[in-house]
């Protein structure tokens, strides 16, 4: 009698059990793998070398399986690039670099990086090379120019570059042949890309075993890694990208801001703004609002500035000539001081950032604009002082001389007339009448010498 009851007590405790836990596997779902991808495109600096080192870390943290650098960058800083390869070098998770979309390059630092990754690939229609070291301070030459002479890939010991310059370069040989040789990628080439800044299509790159794969988008690359093995260190790790989700992450806003103070135009534009505020300031006591600006522009410029390889000749240059044209104001030197500020701030523009490195310096435009409207302003103080010189005084004693005045009561050579509503003593030659008008030749002290009209 009891059976049938305990049979569907059980089957009912049965279907609870079920429904608990699958609310419970619901409430947690399997995470899919993922491919993380980050994006380095434009100059390489500060905030882009920033911006990889916490994706990777990120990607790290979230378990993601591949970590995809999609580059397209003509170059950059050198201690920016050495930050982001020790990021990948340092990475548990497989890092590709992949030049794209197609018309992308890796050159210069890009191709240092490009060579440090686990994966090297490229788009259709891109290019990698051009990677010869450029130095702040001056182009002395392309590194290849005595080998050329000498018909040698190598350059002659005691040619025509500087010690200095040799050290640059063949440092930079021994790192990129120290990349390749542990990615067992084309260590010649890449020699011959720092010496000869050779560069490479596509193509070509995949044909002398610089990189591993061609691919024209994101989910053709994963396709083609998919099954591949990749050396991690003593160990050996097999990619299974076939189902991985693409995940792109993308700057948070302190590498935002910071990309963008540390962009040499932005970084020139606010050591204008703080030093034109501050003598502003200084000029006008209490109008606040110009010190403020002119403070914080002025921190946030010398902030960027110990980011970026600044030439400090050149920044004290451009102090110099503001300093010389605002004293053109106060100062009469008919020009001198402004024309020679002038000269200093162009020429301290023009070195402040003084490097090969593409995106790391300002704009010829935006110096000669602000170059020209320093001209001018330096050109109307020069014509207004030449204006007030020629004019007659309006203020003062010598402003009298020439003006009429009126006879009180006649007089033979001392007696009064009435000037501007004022009643002063004055002497003249001839007899004068009452009312006459009379014209000032003289100012002493008190007393006018006036003579008839």
């Amino acid at each position: 009698m009891l059976t049938r009851p305990m049979h569907a007590l059980r089957y009912l405790v049965g279907i609870a059990v079920l429904l608990v836990v699958d609310s419970a596997s619901g409430a947690r779902p399997a995470t899919s793998p993922a491919a993380t991808v980050l994006e380095i495109t434009g100059a390489i600096g500060p905030a882009t070398s920033r911006y990889v080192v916490k994706g990777l870390e990120r990607a790290q943290a979230a378990g993601s399986s591949l970590v995809i650098l999609q580059m397209d960058t003509p170059g950059g800083l050198d201690i920016s690039m050495r930050d982001i390869i020790r990021a990948i070098l340092a990475s548990p998770i497989p890092v590709v670099t992949y030049v794209s979309p197609p018309g992308a390059r890796a050159a210069s630092a890009g191709t240092y990086i490009l060579y440090a990754s686990h994966i090297a690939a490229m788009a259709p229609a891109t290019n990698l090379g051009a990677a010869t070291p450029v130095s702040i301070g001056g182009d002395h030459g392309p590194p290849d120019q005595d080998s050329k002479k000498n018909g040698s890939d190598r350059p002659e010991e005691g040619g025509g570059k500087d010690a200095m310059e040799r050290k640059v370069v063949n440092d930079a040989v021994a790192y990129i042949r120290g990349l390749a040789e542990l990615r067992g990628r084309n260590a010649d080439w890449a020699e011959q890309a720092v010496r000869s800044a050779a560069s490479l299509s596509a193509t070509a790159a995949l044909a002398q075993k610089v990189i591993d794969v061609i691919a024209p988008d994101i989910p053709d690359l994963l396709r083609q890694l998919d099954g591949r093995s990749v050396k991690m260190g003593e160990r050996t790790v097999k990619l299974a990208t076939g189902g991985l989700v693409v995940e792109r992450v993308q700057p948070d806003w302190r590498t935002s801001f910071l990309a963008v103070i540390t962009h040499p135009t932005v970084a020139y534009g606010l050591l204008l703004i703080g030093i034109y505020g501050l003598l502003f300031e200084g000029y006008n006591p209490g109008a606040v609002l110009p010190g403020v600006a002119g403070a914080i522009s002025l921190l946030i410029a010398l902030f960027a500035f110990q980011i970026l390889s600044v030439n400090y000749a050149g920044l004290a240059l451009v102090v110099l000539g503001v300093g010389m044209i605002v004293a053109e104001f106060f100062f009469p030197a008919f020009g001198s001081l402004g024309l020679g500020g002038l000269i200093a701030f162009v020429v301290g523009s023009l070195i402040l950032f003084d490097t090969d490195v593409p995106g790391m310096d300002i704009g010829l435009p935006l110096i000669a604009a602000i170059a020209t409207v320093g001209g001018l302003v330096v050109f109307a103080i020069v014509w207004l002082a030449v204006r007030a010189r020629r004019h007659p005084v309006v203020t003062g004693v010598q402003a009298m001389v020439g003006d009429t005045a009126e006879v009180i009561d006649g007089f033979i050579g001392r007696g009064r007339v009435r000037y501007g509503g004022e009643v002063w003593n004055a002497r003249a030659v001839p007899q004068l009448h009452a009312g006459q008008s009379v014209r000032i030749v003289k100012v002493e002290g008190l007393t006018l010498w006036v003579e008839p009209l």
